[in-house]
């Protein structure tokens, strides 16, 4: 700096205050005018205390952005930035024996501390004014000041890194600037919040405003690892502005990076709550409530809550520029439910520090939830065709489209609409309807079904709450949306329903048929029957013996206890059971739900079938062709047999005779070599283990003689599993002494031999048929000589002792139901791309021919509430009408029939009182 600047300078600083307010207009030009060619960083600081310290205070307010911020602060940034530089050249030489450069960075940290004290100062000037300032008049003090706020943070922030481990020698400094950057940061948002515009603020007053939003967002990404004050009051301002300024900033904000942002550290918080939290219950400090990790553990706690209030606030308000960050927003909500009971990998926490955390995340969810839900893309996201996960996330995916199916039933019509009826054109993003979706995640949940988990169920009065499986869980949610579901989406509802029951899961299967059952009941009699008669249709079109007959099997086995008894009659008469080809679906309804017409009508038409059928058989002269005719009976045969309840009632006695005659015909070696007699054998074995008290010694040693021929040759599995039933129900009956030697020792050996068969399917089995033949037998001698291998006396002792073996750990558990999930979904797979299935489209046009009726509410209206109704209608039309004339009144003359029109209303009104009803 030349002499003459220098004496110039000398001369300022023995100036009073009165003089440099004569002086100003002189020689601020030629301060700020220094300040900007000064070479030296200590030269440029010595000017910028003087014009801040001196003559910033006689600056009015209207010229300071012109006169002097505009021209001192982006000199001072500048300086500011070099010094950033010159740090990071110099660090590299730092150490306790190097003095010289010790003392040179400590020296640029000295001097950047003195530029932010003078920002300080020009903060505070501004900030003393009563009125506060147009953003215009100091539009360079915000963003200059912004700049150097972010190159102090981050310099804070790299420290450990920068001064590579000799930070302690300057820790002190280090320390004074971030105050002191702190306290400028606390000036200035104060300084911003007085600061107002309206609707007529120029473009380059909302450009800025802007800029301070944005460069506040990209300071936060600095400081979350700094200081939790700082970072949650500088979310607060930035936020606070946002909706300040919502209508001029709205179409200028970087939303994205906003919403991204507070997503990212809303995450950060949550999982070091949760690491915190495991940390305490690890280390037995939950009772310690004033512990360090404790207090910590709040904190985090707090933020994670504020971050979360603030997320679904933000996107409250600005829920129409987000539409782009739906799977954003997807993503976190999955990934904090994750960490939450009942998902398997959520931590095991006290009770005291899970409320914390459920109210810091888990109550926000559902807030967040219910911006989320009028949103198209985020529908779109939810329940999208092709929705892959990682296993972790399938249960809250499941989760979270039972909450959208509570919070529906609020939701305007065309938010229902978007959610229940999935996408309609082709045009559209492809998204599923709600209830297919929620079946599809429900699947998906394998190894949750399996271990099980558990919610919490729901209060009933009376009842202390308890835990329920998922399977429960979901059902409840589902059948509570049926009964709220307005009408117009009932069709998508039974279309899920359907292709819910259809595909291989069985287990959704059910959760479909428990939802469908509830549907029915819940609904009229009529809609009842209208299903009954889809599922009855259904069933036929399965010709073979797939997965899909199973499902839709047991559904109807189950709805037609709903029926009405004319209704039932009337599924007789829409499926004959006399014609062959409907006995399919009479072979899947027990005869005890039909009322008493309806079931005799059954059991006279099959039994008479079945009689038919072994009649021609044996006029055909028993030939093997004419035994798949047989089986089919026998299989309806079997249905009416399982549903009588006194052995004397005549279809037992007439189903016995035909036993009787076919177990006369069988012959091992026949069985053996033909497929189709096999099939025969084990209806015949079903049938026998119903019928055993009604049936001769005689043939019961015929029975065993077939079965222990098929046992010694190794025959299917499913052939023996009827023989193990047959041979338990042996123990309800007496063998006459002069056939035990026949019957009980082959007896014994049947179930020795199967008793120690290596297939754990077929063990178990034997073990329950011998436990339940024990458990009735007379014969006692039977136990014992099946039992004379020590090995299977142990078996069957620790069986009926119920003794665990092996106890599976709970991880080697989780572990293996992890390996075996794509292994079912790859056989569930191959089953539903059998050709042989019933395909989409013929369920199509099944369910196309039987037109639903109309549905409607299934109690009812009262009288009184008809009355109640009409009334309320009548008294909001005259209201109406009162009102209109009132207000035109003032404007013009109603129209002339108006006069006419009411006295016949007071007629009708008067005939309405003199009613007998009314008196």
């Amino acid at each position: 700096m030349s002499q003459t600047n220098t004496s110039l300078l000398d001369e300022v600083m023995q100036w009073s205050q009165e003089t440099c307010r004569q002086e100003l207009k002189s020689v601020l030009p030629k301060l700020t005018s220094l300040q900007h060619k000064s070479e030296s960083w200590d030269d440029h600081i010595r000017v910028l205390k003087i014009i801040t310290d001196m003559f910033l205070p006689h600056i009015h307010l209207s010229e300071l952005e012109e006169e002097c911020f505009s021209k001192i602060l982006p000199k001072a940034v500048t300086v500011f930035e070099s010094m950033m530089k010159e740090i990071s050249d110099q660090v590299g030489g730092l150490s306790s024996q190097n003095t010289e450069p010790c003392a040179l960075l400590r020296n640029i940290l000295q001097a950047m501390m003195q530029i932010i004290d003078a920002l300080s100062t020009c903060v505070r000037h501004v900030g003393s004014f009563n009125d506060a300032p147009d953003l215009d008049a100091i539009r360079s003090l915000p963003t200059c000041i912004l700049k150097i706020l972010r190159e102090t943070f981050q310099h804070c922030k790299e420290s450990e890194v920068v001064y590579c481990g000799r930070m302690s020698l300057v820790a002190d400094l280090l320390q004074g600037l971030f105050k002191e950057a702190y306290s400028l940061q606390k000036g200035l948002l104060e300084l911003l919040d007085r600061i107002s515009l309206d609707s007529s603020a120029s473009e380059e007053e909302v450009s800025d405003i802007v800029t301070v939003i944005h460069s506040l967002l990209d300071i936060c990404s600095i400081i979350s690892n700094l200081d939790i004050a700082l970072h949650a009051n500088t979310w607060k301002f930035l936020i606070k502005q946002s909706l300040k300024y919502q209508s001029l900033v709205e179409e200028h904000l970087h939303h994205g990076d906003i919403s991204t942002s507070l997503c990212e550290n809303l995450l950060a918080s949550f999982h070091n709550c949760v690491e915190l939290a495991e940390q305490i219950k690890h280390a037995a400090l939950q009772e310690a409530t004033q512990t360090p990790e404790y207090k910590l553990f709040q904190k985090t706690a707090k933020m994670c809550r504020f971050f979360a209030n603030t997320l679904v606030h933000y996107i409250k308000e600005f829920k129409f520029f987000l539409t782009k960050y739906c799977s954003c927003f997807h993503k976190v909500y999955l990934q904090i439910i994750s960490k939450f009971p009942p998902s398997l990998c959520a931590p095991t926490l006290t009770m005291a520090l899970s409320e914390e955390l459920n109210a810091a995340a888990l109550v926000p969810m559902d807030a967040l939830l219910l911006q989320l839900l009028p949103l198209r893309p985020f529908a779109e996201v939810v329940v999208q065709q092709e929705l892959r996960l990682s296993p972790e996330h399938e249960l809250p995916q499941c989760l979270l489209l039972v909450s959208v199916l509570g919070q529906l039933a609020t939701q305007p019509e065309e938010v229902q609409q978007l959610w229940y009826t999935g996408s309609q054109f082709s045009e559209e993003t492809p998204r599923l309807p709600l209830h297919k979706a929620l079946f599809t995640s429900f699947r998906r949940c394998y190894s949750e079904r399996k271990v099980p988990v558990l919610l919490p169920g729901v209060m009933m009065k009376g009842q202390a709450q308890v835990q329920v499986t998922l399977h429960h869980h979901i059902c409840v949610q589902l059948c509570a949306s049926v009964a709220g579901l307005p009408p117009v989406y009932f069709p998508v509802l039974e279309r899920c329903l359907v292709d819910a029951v259809l595909q291989a899961d069985t287990q959704t299967a059910l959760l479909a048929t428990d939802v469908w059952c509830f549907t029915a009941r819940y609904g009229t009699a009529e809609l009842c029957l209208h299903h009954v008669l889809l599922i009855a249709q259904l069933v036929k079109m399965c010709t073979t013996e797939c997965y899909q007959l199973f499902h839709m099997g047991l559904l109807l086995k189950r709805m037609v206890f709903l029926m009405t008894q004319n209704h039932q009659m009337e599924l007789v008469m829409h499926f004959p059971p006399s014609d062959v080809e409907n006995l399919p679906v009479w072979r899947h309804v027990l005869v005890r739900a039909l009322s008493q017409e309806a079931r005799h009508r059954v059991e006279t038409d099959i039994i008479g079938l079945t009689q038919k059928a072994l009649t021609d058989w044996q006029n055909g002269g028993y030939k093997l062709g004419q035994m798949d005719k047989v089986n089919v009976v026998l299989l309806s045969l079997l249905v009416v047999v399982q549903g009588q309840s006194s052995p004397e009632e005549q279809c037992v006695l007439s189903a016995t005779r035909i036993v009787t005659q076919l177990w006369l015909r069988m012959s091992s070696d026949q069985v053996e070599k033909h497929p189709v007699l096999q099939c025969t054998l084990q209806l015949l074995l079903y049938l026998s283990a119903i019928l055993v008290k009604n049936m001769e010694t005689q043939v019961i040693c015929q029975a065993l003689l077939c079965v222990d021929a098929l046992v010694s040759q190794k025959c299917a599995d499913q052939l023996l599993l009827a023989a193990l039933e047959f041979l338990a129900s042996l123990g309800k009956i007496f063998v006459p002494p002069d056939s035990q030697s026949q019957i009980l020792p082959r007896l014994s050996s049947l179930f020795g031999v199967l008793l120690a068969d290596r297939s754990w399917l077929l063990h178990q089995h034997a073990l329950e048929a011998f436990s339940h033949f024990a458990e009735v037998t007379n014969h006692e001698e039977v136990i014992s000589q099946s039992l004379c291998v020590e090995e299977t006396k142990t078996k069957v002792v620790n069986y009926l002792s119920k003794t665990v073996n092996v106890k599976e750990d709970v991880e080697s558990r989780l572990q293996r139901l992890k390996m075996e999930t794509p292994e079912i979904e790859q056989h569930n797979d191959k089953l539903e791309n059998n050709k042989e299935n019933v395909s989409n489209k013929q369920v199509a046009e099944v369910v196309s021919d039987l037109e639903p009726c109309p549905k409607r509410a299934r109690q009812e209206t009262s009288a009184e509430e008809e009355y109640s109704r009409y009334i309320q209608t009548a008294e909001s039309a005259l209201k109406a009408l009162q009102a209109l004339t009132e207000g035109e009144a003032n404007m013009k003359a109603p129209p002339q029939w108006l006069q006419s029109r009411l006295q016949e209303l007071q007629t009708l009104i008067t005939n309405i009182c003199t009613a007998r009803h009314v008196i």
